[in-house]
């Protein structure tokens, strides 16, 4: 059986292109070990995704050469 992290007292932040507005963003936490948490930042308290750390970096790269759109 699987421990399910709290993570409620989790530092959260967006990116700086979201310009701090109520735009549809994600927000990430640093400094869980193994993974990424990531959330929605409309539904904070809706649950949190863990992205292997691994598939985060990946993904962020993706994005920065525009291989993602």
């Amino acid at each position: 059986m699987k421990t399910i992290p709290n993570l409620a007292a989790n530092v959260w932040r967006k990116s700086s292109y979201s310009n701090g507005g109520d735009a549809n963003c994600v927000e990430v936490s640093d400094g869980f070990p193994g993974a990424v948490p990531v959330r929605d930042s409309k539904n904070p308290s809706g649950g949190a995704l863990l992205i292997p750390t691994d598939a985060w970096s990946a993904f962020i790269a993706g994005v920065k050469d525009g291989r993602l759109g």
